[in-house]
């Protein structure tokens, strides 16, 4: 059913509740299983009117609401007096330790807090790929948000392009008009006709697009744990994120790539300077990336952490 993400009339938040109760009700379910914050609170909701107390919420991150701006603030107190009621009895998944530490202290038991470490990725469809060849491509590939590290991204370009150094900077995603903190699209525009990025948009052929880069960065403040990452480092391709949760769950420094502070522009551009001038060392943190992805993040492992959580809850 059609949910927006943004945060509506408490009317049309109580149309949806009911929807889903209506399901709840006709289904019958075993469990269910609610994946990201407003499914969590309107179908935590829906499930304790229906009487369902198998109850999953999978947490994907937890970034925005430690943001000053928007309504993140009133969300973060709603949700810390909420979600031990809508967890209830049954479990609350997380992506990274610092999540579960938010979550037990707003008062989730410990004993019902699970870490699995991202939905996984298909190691099968994101392959490693030789290097185009030419000038080193650094990719950021994310919804265009400015708490992904995008306006550091931008800045870490001009500063590169201003030494000389050879180097592409792409954009690869789309802004996000339902988010306050979103980039707009006159904003994106400009820094192409600066020269400084390129942008290509929303893509839905994401191997081929990470195949097409030397290096993804990508510089966020606070992530669940980014997908984007883990696909890059299936591809084969050593990663410049920031040393924040969810990011460094991906990248191990100096390993498969390189963790700076966040919004710390110039060691943005050190560790970006690295690897652009060293090819063997984006291959060889390339190579490290790829074997975490399939022992640590693969689609395989993370299916089978999850139906253990519902055989728990069935048990």
């Amino acid at each position: 059913m059609e949910i927006s993400r943004g945060i509506e009339s408490p009317l049309a938040e109580i149309s949806g509740i009911l929807r889903i109760w209506r399901l709840y009700r006709h289904e019958r379910p075993d469990i269910v299983h609610h994946v990201a914050l407003k499914p969590i609170l309107l179908g935590g909701v829906a499930a304790r009117l229906a009487g369902i107390s198998r109850v999953v919420a999978a947490v994907a991150g937890l970034g925005f609401l430690f943001s000053a701006g928007g309504r993140a603030p009133v969300l973060a107190r709603l949700l810390r007096r909420l979600m031990p009621i809508l967890v209830g009895r049954g479990r609350a998944i997380v992506q990274n330790p610092d999540d579960a530490a938010v979550l037990t202290a707003w008062g989730v038991p410990d004993g019902q807090v699970r870490l699995i470490r991202g939905a996984g990725v298909d190691t099968q469809r994101y392959t490693p790929r030789p290097e185009a060849g030419g000038i080193p491509l650094v990719l950021l590939p994310a919804r265009l948000l400015w708490d992904k590290g995008v306006g550091e991204f931008i800045e870490a370009a001009r500063r590169i392009r201003a030494a000389g150094l050879p180097a592409r900077f792409v954009l690869a995603g789309a802004p996000d008009l339902a988010n306050p903190a979103s980039v707009s699209e006159a904003t994106v525009k400009a820094w192409v006709e600066e020269g400084v990025v390129e942008w290509w948009g929303h893509r839905d052929d994401m191997p081929e697009t990470l195949g097409a880069s030397a290096i993804v960065c990508l510089p966020s403040y606070r992530e669940g744990l980014p997908k984007s990452l883990l696909e890059a480092a299936a591809c084969g391709r050593p990663i410049v994120t920031t040393d924040v949760p969810g990011c460094r769950e991906v990248v191990l420094d100096g390993d498969n790539g390189y963790l700076v502070p966040a919004r710390d522009v110039p060691s943005l551009v050190l560790a970006l300077t690295r690897l652009i001038g060293d090819p063997e060392q984006r291959r060889l943190m390339g190579e490290r990336g790829r074997l975490r992805a399939e022992t640590e993040f693969s689609q395989q492992r993370v299916c089978a952490e999850t139906l253990a959580v519902y055989r728990e809850l069935l048990s």
